[in-house]
Protein backbone atom coordinates (compact mmCIF):
# COMPACT_ATOMS: atom_id res chain seq x y z
CA UNK A 1 0.00 0.00 0.00
CA UNK A 2 1.43 3.37 -1.01
CA UNK A 3 1.90 6.28 1.37
CA UNK A 4 -0.53 9.19 1.47
CA UNK A 5 2.27 11.69 0.81
CA UNK A 6 5.78 11.81 -0.59
CA UNK A 7 6.56 14.46 2.04
CA UNK A 8 4.58 15.33 5.12
CA UNK A 9 5.55 18.43 7.10
CA UNK A 10 4.75 18.96 10.78
CA UNK A 11 4.59 22.70 11.32
CA UNK A 12 3.59 25.45 8.88
CA UNK A 13 6.08 28.10 9.90
CA UNK A 14 8.37 29.84 7.44
CA UNK A 15 10.73 26.86 7.16
CA UNK A 16 8.02 24.23 6.84
CA UNK A 17 6.11 26.20 4.23
CA UNK A 18 9.27 26.92 2.20
CA UNK A 19 10.15 23.21 2.18
CA UNK A 20 6.62 22.12 1.26
CA UNK A 21 6.35 24.54 -1.65
CA UNK A 22 9.80 23.75 -3.03
CA UNK A 23 9.16 19.98 -2.84
CA UNK A 24 5.79 20.44 -4.55
CA UNK A 25 7.50 22.34 -7.37
CA UNK A 26 9.50 19.17 -8.04
CA UNK A 27 6.27 17.18 -8.35
CA UNK A 28 6.14 15.69 -4.86
CA UNK A 29 2.78 15.08 -3.22
CA UNK A 30 3.01 17.18 -0.07
CA UNK A 31 0.88 17.60 3.05
CA UNK A 32 1.41 19.90 6.00
CA UNK A 33 -0.20 19.98 9.44
CA UNK A 34 -0.56 23.08 11.61
CA UNK A 35 -2.68 23.70 14.70
CA UNK A 36 -2.28 27.49 14.73
CA UNK A 37 -1.94 30.31 12.24
CA UNK A 38 0.21 29.80 9.16
CA UNK A 39 3.63 31.44 9.17
CA UNK A 40 4.88 30.34 12.57
CA UNK A 41 6.70 32.52 15.07
CA UNK A 42 8.11 35.03 12.59
CA UNK A 43 4.83 36.06 11.01
CA UNK A 44 2.57 35.73 14.04
CA UNK A 45 4.60 36.32 17.19
CA UNK A 46 8.00 37.58 16.08
CA UNK A 47 9.70 39.35 13.22
CA UNK A 48 6.71 40.92 11.49
CA UNK A 49 4.54 42.25 14.36
CA UNK A 50 7.66 43.20 16.33
CA UNK A 51 9.11 45.24 13.44
CA UNK A 52 5.79 47.05 12.98
CA UNK A 53 5.90 47.97 16.68
CA UNK A 54 9.51 49.14 16.23
CA UNK A 55 8.31 51.56 13.56
CA UNK A 56 5.53 52.79 15.84
CA UNK A 57 8.01 53.39 18.66
CA UNK A 58 10.16 55.73 16.55
CA UNK A 59 7.52 58.38 15.84
CA UNK A 60 7.83 60.33 19.13
CA UNK A 61 11.52 61.00 18.56
CA UNK A 62 10.87 61.84 14.90
CA UNK A 63 8.23 64.39 15.92
CA UNK A 64 10.80 65.99 18.19
CA UNK A 65 13.65 65.86 15.66
CA UNK A 66 11.48 67.50 12.99
CA UNK A 67 11.56 70.74 14.98
CA UNK A 68 15.26 71.06 14.23
CA UNK A 69 14.32 71.21 10.55
CA UNK A 70 11.75 73.95 11.02
CA UNK A 71 8.59 71.96 11.64
CA UNK A 72 6.29 73.11 14.42
CA UNK A 73 5.97 71.06 17.58
CA UNK A 74 3.52 68.17 17.47
CA UNK A 75 1.30 67.08 20.31
CA UNK A 76 0.34 63.46 19.76
CA UNK A 77 -0.72 60.50 21.87
CA UNK A 78 -0.62 56.79 21.19
CA UNK A 79 -3.81 54.82 20.74
CA UNK A 80 -2.45 51.45 21.89
CA UNK A 81 -5.57 49.54 20.88
CA UNK A 82 -5.51 50.98 17.37
CA UNK A 83 -1.82 50.17 16.94
CA UNK A 84 -2.18 46.59 18.21
CA UNK A 85 -5.28 46.13 16.05
CA UNK A 86 -3.47 47.35 12.94
CA UNK A 87 -0.49 45.10 13.67
CA UNK A 88 -2.68 42.02 14.09
CA UNK A 89 -4.70 42.90 10.98
CA UNK A 90 -1.46 42.81 8.99
CA UNK A 91 -0.61 39.43 10.50
CA UNK A 92 -4.04 38.16 9.40
CA UNK A 93 -3.42 39.48 5.88
CA UNK A 94 -0.10 37.62 5.71
CA UNK A 95 -1.82 34.44 6.90
CA UNK A 96 -4.11 34.69 3.91
CA UNK A 97 -1.12 35.08 1.58
CA UNK A 98 0.50 31.93 2.98
CA UNK A 99 -2.79 30.07 2.54
CA UNK A 100 -2.97 31.10 -1.11
CA UNK A 101 0.68 30.19 -1.73
CA UNK A 102 0.17 26.69 -0.36
CA UNK A 103 -3.08 26.28 -2.27
CA UNK A 104 -1.39 27.38 -5.50
CA UNK A 105 1.41 24.89 -4.86
CA UNK A 106 -1.15 22.09 -4.40
CA UNK A 107 0.03 21.43 -0.85
CA UNK A 108 -2.70 19.90 1.32
CA UNK A 109 -3.13 21.77 4.61
CA UNK A 110 -4.52 19.84 7.57
CA UNK A 111 -5.53 21.76 10.68
CA UNK A 112 -4.59 20.01 13.90
CA UNK A 113 -1.77 18.62 16.04
CA UNK A 114 0.56 16.11 14.43
CA UNK A 115 2.03 13.27 16.51
CA UNK A 116 4.15 10.28 15.49
CA UNK A 117 2.41 6.92 15.88
CA UNK A 118 5.42 5.23 14.29
CA UNK A 119 8.24 6.46 12.08
CA UNK A 120 6.06 6.65 8.95
CA UNK A 121 2.64 7.46 10.47
CA UNK A 122 1.30 10.72 11.88
CA UNK A 123 -1.90 10.91 13.91
CA UNK A 124 -3.67 14.27 13.65
CA UNK A 125 -5.89 15.50 16.46
CA UNK A 126 -8.39 18.33 16.59
CA UNK A 127 -6.78 21.48 18.08
CA UNK A 128 -9.83 22.17 20.26
CA UNK A 129 -11.21 18.81 21.37
CA UNK A 130 -8.00 16.80 21.12
CA UNK A 131 -9.88 13.99 19.37
CA UNK A 132 -8.05 12.16 16.61
CA UNK A 133 -9.39 13.19 13.21
CA UNK A 134 -7.02 11.46 10.80
CA UNK A 135 -3.92 9.34 10.31
CA UNK A 136 -1.53 9.90 7.43
CA UNK A 137 1.53 8.04 6.19
CA UNK A 138 4.46 9.52 4.30
CA UNK A 139 7.63 8.34 2.62
CA UNK A 140 9.53 11.28 4.10
CA UNK A 141 8.59 13.43 7.08
CA UNK A 142 9.87 16.86 8.06
CA UNK A 143 9.71 18.21 11.60
CA UNK A 144 9.52 22.00 11.49
CA UNK A 145 7.73 22.79 14.75
CA UNK A 146 9.87 25.78 15.77
CA UNK A 147 10.39 26.97 19.32
CA UNK A 148 8.48 28.64 22.11
CA UNK A 149 9.33 31.16 24.84
CA UNK A 150 10.30 29.82 28.23
CA UNK A 151 9.73 31.05 31.76
CA UNK A 152 12.51 30.24 34.22
CA UNK A 153 11.07 27.80 36.74
CA UNK A 154 13.32 28.83 39.63
CA UNK A 155 11.79 32.31 40.06
CA UNK A 156 9.09 32.54 42.74
CA UNK A 157 5.95 34.18 41.35
CA UNK A 158 6.98 33.71 37.70
CA UNK A 159 3.39 32.65 36.91
CA UNK A 160 2.47 36.34 37.08
CA UNK A 161 4.81 37.19 34.19
CA UNK A 162 3.89 37.16 30.53
CA UNK A 163 6.11 35.99 27.66
CA UNK A 164 7.27 37.81 24.56
CA UNK A 165 4.40 36.19 22.61
CA UNK A 166 1.80 37.89 24.81
CA UNK A 167 2.89 41.48 24.26
CA UNK A 168 1.11 41.61 20.90
CA UNK A 169 -2.25 40.98 22.55
CA UNK A 170 -2.16 43.20 25.63
CA UNK A 171 -5.43 45.19 25.67
CA UNK A 172 -3.76 48.18 27.33
CA UNK A 173 -0.28 49.65 27.27
CA UNK A 174 1.69 48.88 30.43
CA UNK A 175 2.81 52.14 32.00
CA UNK A 176 5.59 50.41 33.92
CA UNK A 177 7.14 47.18 32.72
CA UNK A 178 10.08 45.02 33.69
CA UNK A 179 11.92 43.01 31.07
CA UNK A 180 13.62 39.90 32.38
CA UNK A 181 16.56 38.90 30.18
CA UNK A 182 19.28 40.60 28.18
CA UNK A 183 19.06 38.71 24.89
CA UNK A 184 17.96 40.32 21.64
CA UNK A 185 14.24 39.68 22.30
CA UNK A 186 14.41 41.40 25.67
CA UNK A 187 16.46 44.29 24.29
CA UNK A 188 14.12 44.83 21.36
CA UNK A 189 11.00 44.91 23.53
CA UNK A 190 12.67 47.16 26.09
CA UNK A 191 13.38 49.67 23.32
CA UNK A 192 9.95 49.32 21.73
CA UNK A 193 8.05 49.92 24.96
CA UNK A 194 10.36 52.74 25.99
CA UNK A 195 9.78 54.44 22.64
CA UNK A 196 6.03 54.02 23.03
CA UNK A 197 6.15 55.78 26.39
CA UNK A 198 6.28 53.00 28.98
CA UNK A 199 8.63 53.19 31.95
CA UNK A 200 11.03 50.31 31.33
CA UNK A 201 13.37 48.45 33.65
CA UNK A 202 15.49 45.66 32.19
CA UNK A 203 16.94 43.07 34.56
CA UNK A 204 19.93 40.98 33.42
CA UNK A 205 22.29 38.49 35.05
CA UNK A 206 25.47 39.70 33.31
CA UNK A 207 27.11 43.12 33.30
CA UNK A 208 25.96 43.79 29.72
CA UNK A 209 23.12 42.93 27.38
CA UNK A 210 23.41 40.78 24.23
CA UNK A 211 25.81 38.06 25.31
CA UNK A 212 27.59 36.58 22.30
CA UNK A 213 27.62 39.78 20.26
CA UNK A 214 30.73 41.92 19.72
CA UNK A 215 31.77 43.76 22.90
CA UNK A 216 31.80 47.20 21.27
CA UNK A 217 28.30 46.60 19.91
CA UNK A 218 27.05 45.48 23.34
CA UNK A 219 28.50 48.51 25.10
CA UNK A 220 27.24 50.97 22.52
CA UNK A 221 23.65 49.73 22.59
CA UNK A 222 23.50 49.47 26.36
CA UNK A 223 24.83 53.00 26.81
CA UNK A 224 22.35 54.36 24.26
CA UNK A 225 19.43 52.53 25.89
CA UNK A 226 20.31 54.05 29.25
CA UNK A 227 20.57 57.52 27.70
CA UNK A 228 17.09 57.00 26.25
CA UNK A 229 15.70 56.38 29.73
CA UNK A 230 15.74 52.60 30.10
CA UNK A 231 16.87 51.50 33.54
CA UNK A 232 19.18 48.49 33.33
CA UNK A 233 19.71 46.46 36.49
CA UNK A 234 22.67 44.14 35.92
CA UNK A 235 24.56 41.46 37.85
CA UNK A 236 21.24 40.08 39.05
CA UNK A 237 21.60 36.85 41.04
CA UNK A 238 18.08 36.11 42.30
CA UNK A 239 14.65 37.55 41.68
CA UNK A 240 11.19 37.05 43.12
CA UNK A 241 7.80 38.32 41.92
CA UNK A 242 4.83 39.11 44.09
CA UNK A 243 1.40 40.44 43.15
CA UNK A 244 0.45 43.40 45.34
CA UNK A 245 -2.18 46.14 45.34
CA UNK A 246 0.39 48.52 43.85
CA UNK A 247 1.20 46.16 41.00
CA UNK A 248 3.70 43.40 40.38
CA UNK A 249 6.51 43.78 42.89
CA UNK A 250 9.93 42.44 41.92
CA UNK A 251 12.63 41.91 44.51
CA UNK A 252 16.02 41.76 42.79
CA UNK A 253 19.11 40.54 44.60
CA UNK A 254 22.57 41.26 43.27
CA UNK A 255 25.38 43.24 44.87
CA UNK A 256 22.55 44.88 46.75
CA UNK A 257 18.79 44.29 46.97
CA UNK A 258 16.48 46.38 44.79
CA UNK A 259 12.71 46.56 44.51
CA UNK A 260 10.81 47.45 41.34
CA UNK A 261 7.03 47.75 40.93
CA UNK A 262 5.51 47.17 37.51
CA UNK A 263 1.98 47.44 36.14
CA UNK A 264 0.31 44.07 36.58
CA UNK A 265 2.65 42.52 34.02
CA UNK A 266 6.29 41.74 33.66
CA UNK A 267 7.72 40.51 30.41
CA UNK A 268 9.75 37.30 30.61
CA UNK A 269 12.17 37.33 27.67
CA UNK A 270 14.66 34.83 28.97
CA UNK A 271 14.95 32.57 25.97
CA UNK A 272 13.18 30.01 23.80
CA UNK A 273 13.34 26.25 23.49
CA UNK A 274 12.34 23.72 20.79
CA UNK A 275 8.63 22.97 20.80
CA UNK A 276 8.82 19.18 21.08
CA UNK A 277 6.10 18.35 23.61
CA UNK A 278 3.54 15.72 22.57
CA UNK A 279 5.25 15.15 19.24
CA UNK A 280 5.57 11.41 19.81
CA UNK A 281 9.30 11.30 19.11
CA UNK A 282 9.56 8.36 21.51
CA UNK A 283 7.78 6.33 18.83
CA UNK A 284 10.66 6.92 16.44
CA UNK A 285 14.46 6.65 16.55
CA UNK A 286 14.82 10.45 16.29
CA UNK A 287 17.37 11.60 18.85
CA UNK A 288 16.96 14.64 21.09
CA UNK A 289 20.14 16.26 22.40
CA UNK A 290 20.07 19.09 24.95
CA UNK A 291 16.38 19.60 24.29
CA UNK A 292 16.74 19.90 20.50
CA UNK A 293 16.38 17.45 17.62
CA UNK A 294 19.74 16.16 16.44
CA UNK A 295 20.13 16.53 12.68
CA UNK A 296 23.13 16.34 10.33
CA UNK A 297 24.24 18.79 7.65
CA UNK A 298 21.48 17.50 5.37
CA UNK A 299 18.86 18.02 8.13
CA UNK A 300 18.58 14.23 8.45
CA UNK A 301 17.81 12.74 11.86
CA UNK A 302 18.72 9.29 13.20
CA UNK A 303 15.72 8.06 11.18
CA UNK A 304 16.98 8.31 7.56
CA UNK A 305 13.57 9.41 6.20
CA UNK A 306 12.78 11.92 8.97
CA UNK A 307 14.26 15.40 8.78
CA UNK A 308 14.26 18.49 11.01
CA UNK A 309 14.92 22.15 10.31
CA UNK A 310 14.63 25.51 12.01
CA UNK A 311 14.39 26.38 15.68
CA UNK A 312 13.53 22.84 16.78
CA UNK A 313 17.14 21.89 15.97
CA UNK A 314 18.47 24.88 17.94
CA UNK A 315 21.33 25.62 15.54
CA UNK A 316 20.94 29.21 14.36
CA UNK A 317 17.41 30.29 15.20
CA UNK A 318 16.65 32.76 12.43
CA UNK A 319 13.78 32.66 9.95
CA UNK A 320 15.96 32.98 6.81
CA UNK A 321 18.10 30.10 8.09
CA UNK A 322 15.07 27.83 8.48
CA UNK A 323 13.87 28.78 4.98
CA UNK A 324 17.28 28.06 3.45
CA UNK A 325 17.59 24.76 5.34
CA UNK A 326 14.17 23.73 4.04
CA UNK A 327 14.86 24.64 0.45
CA UNK A 328 18.22 22.84 0.54
CA UNK A 329 16.41 19.77 1.90
CA UNK A 330 13.79 19.87 -0.86
CA UNK A 331 16.45 20.39 -3.55
CA UNK A 332 18.41 17.41 -2.22
CA UNK A 333 15.54 14.99 -1.64
CA UNK A 334 13.24 15.86 -4.55
CA UNK A 335 15.16 18.05 -7.00
CA UNK A 336 18.26 15.99 -7.63
CA UNK A 337 20.48 18.89 -6.48
CA UNK A 338 22.32 17.78 -3.38
CA UNK A 339 23.29 20.77 -1.26
CA UNK A 340 23.67 21.81 2.34
CA UNK A 341 23.11 24.99 4.29
CA UNK A 342 26.21 27.08 5.02
CA UNK A 343 26.23 28.50 8.53
CA UNK A 344 29.25 30.74 7.99
CA UNK A 345 28.86 34.51 7.82
CA UNK A 346 25.12 34.65 8.42
CA UNK A 347 24.12 38.29 8.95
CA UNK A 348 21.72 39.19 11.72
CA UNK A 349 20.20 42.29 13.26
CA UNK A 350 18.91 43.51 16.60
CA UNK A 351 16.01 45.93 16.10
CA UNK A 352 16.83 47.93 19.17
CA UNK A 353 17.03 51.72 19.37
CA UNK A 354 19.66 52.30 18.10
CA UNK A 355 19.54 49.41 15.67
CA UNK A 356 22.43 46.97 15.38
CA UNK A 357 23.54 44.46 12.76
CA UNK A 358 26.45 42.14 12.37
CA UNK A 359 28.05 39.55 10.09
CA UNK A 360 31.04 37.30 10.58
CA UNK A 361 33.28 37.02 13.63
CA UNK A 362 33.30 39.26 16.67
CA UNK A 363 36.64 40.75 17.67
CA UNK A 364 37.00 38.17 20.45
CA UNK A 365 36.12 35.25 18.15
CA UNK A 366 38.57 36.44 15.50
CA UNK A 367 41.42 36.71 18.01
CA UNK A 368 40.65 33.26 19.34
CA UNK A 369 40.54 31.83 15.82
CA UNK A 370 43.55 33.55 14.26
CA UNK A 371 45.57 34.73 17.24
CA UNK A 372 45.52 38.03 19.12
CA UNK A 373 48.35 39.58 17.08
CA UNK A 374 46.88 38.49 13.74
CA UNK A 375 43.78 40.69 13.92
CA UNK A 376 43.49 44.38 13.11
CA UNK A 377 40.43 46.41 14.07
CA UNK A 378 39.09 49.37 12.10
CA UNK A 379 36.55 51.42 14.00
CA UNK A 380 34.59 54.60 13.32
CA UNK A 381 32.21 56.41 15.66
CA UNK A 382 30.42 59.57 14.58
CA UNK A 383 27.23 61.60 14.73
CA UNK A 384 25.18 61.09 11.55
CA UNK A 385 24.27 64.23 9.62
CA UNK A 386 20.57 63.73 10.35
CA UNK A 387 21.07 64.55 14.04
CA UNK A 388 23.06 67.76 13.53
CA UNK A 389 20.10 70.12 13.08
CA UNK A 390 17.99 68.56 15.86
CA UNK A 391 21.05 68.97 18.10
CA UNK A 392 21.03 65.37 19.29
CA UNK A 393 24.14 63.44 20.26
CA UNK A 394 23.07 60.11 18.78
CA UNK A 395 26.07 58.14 17.58
CA UNK A 396 26.74 55.50 14.95
CA UNK A 397 29.44 52.86 15.42
CA UNK A 398 30.99 50.91 12.56
CA UNK A 399 33.65 48.26 12.94
CA UNK A 400 35.62 45.97 10.65
CA UNK A 401 37.56 42.95 11.91
CA UNK A 402 40.44 42.13 9.55
CA UNK A 403 42.81 39.14 9.49
CA UNK A 404 46.26 40.68 8.99
CA UNK A 405 47.92 37.95 6.91
CA UNK A 406 45.32 37.83 4.14
CA UNK A 407 43.74 41.24 4.82
CA UNK A 408 40.39 39.43 4.63
CA UNK A 409 37.46 41.11 6.36
CA UNK A 410 36.22 38.42 8.74
CA UNK A 411 33.67 40.51 10.63
CA UNK A 412 31.59 43.67 10.21
CA UNK A 413 29.48 45.26 12.94
CA UNK A 414 27.32 48.36 13.14
CA UNK A 415 25.18 50.23 15.63
CA UNK A 416 23.05 53.03 14.24
CA UNK A 417 20.11 53.86 12.01
CA UNK A 418 19.54 51.50 9.07
CA UNK A 419 22.21 49.11 10.38
CA UNK A 420 20.32 46.06 9.07
CA UNK A 421 19.92 47.52 5.59
CA UNK A 422 23.61 48.47 5.42
CA UNK A 423 25.02 45.21 6.85
CA UNK A 424 22.89 43.19 4.42
CA UNK A 425 24.97 44.64 1.57
CA UNK A 426 28.25 44.37 3.48
CA UNK A 427 27.43 40.71 4.20
CA UNK A 428 27.67 39.90 0.49
CA UNK A 429 31.24 41.20 0.43
CA UNK A 430 32.18 39.32 3.62
CA UNK A 431 30.59 36.11 2.29
CA UNK A 432 32.63 36.44 -0.93
CA UNK A 433 35.87 36.86 1.03
CA UNK A 434 36.48 40.55 0.34
CA UNK A 435 39.68 42.10 1.67
CA UNK A 436 40.21 45.45 3.32
CA UNK A 437 41.74 46.59 0.02
CA UNK A 438 38.49 45.67 -1.75
CA UNK A 439 36.57 47.83 0.73
CA UNK A 440 39.08 50.68 0.28
CA UNK A 441 38.84 50.49 -3.52
CA UNK A 442 35.06 50.88 -3.40
CA UNK A 443 33.81 54.42 -3.94
CA UNK A 444 31.54 55.58 -1.17
CA UNK A 445 28.11 57.15 -1.60
CA UNK A 446 28.29 60.65 -0.15
CA UNK A 447 26.82 61.84 2.09
CA UNK A 448 25.76 58.61 3.75
CA UNK A 449 26.60 56.68 6.88
CA UNK A 450 27.34 53.57 4.83
CA UNK A 451 30.34 55.19 3.15
CA UNK A 452 32.25 54.89 6.43
CA UNK A 453 32.66 51.18 5.73
CA UNK A 454 34.82 52.00 2.69
CA UNK A 455 36.75 54.95 4.14
CA UNK A 456 38.03 53.57 7.46
CA UNK A 457 41.78 53.96 8.02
Amino acid sequence: MSDDFDLFVIGAGSGGIATARRAAEYGAKVGIVEYSRLGGTCVNRGCVPKKLMVYASHFPQQFEEAQGYGWSAVSSTLDWGKMIGAVNDEVTRLNGIYQRMLDNSKVEIIRGYGKFVDSHTIAISDPESGAEIRKVTAEKILIAVGGKPTKPENIPGIEHAITSDDIFHLPEQPKRIVILGGGYIGVEFACILNGLGSEVTQVIRADKILRGFDEDLRSEIQEAMQKHGIRIVNQMQDIALEKTEEGLKLTIRGEEEKTVVADAVSLAATGRRPNLENLGLENTKVEVCNGAIAADEYSQTAEPHIFAIGDCTDRINLTPVAINEGRALADTQFGGKSRTMSYENIPTAVFSTPEAATVGLTEAEAKETYGKDEIKIYRSKFRPMYYVLPGKEEKTLMKLVVEEKTQKVVGAHMVGEHAAEIIQGVAIAVKMGATKADFDATVGIHPSSAEEFVTMR
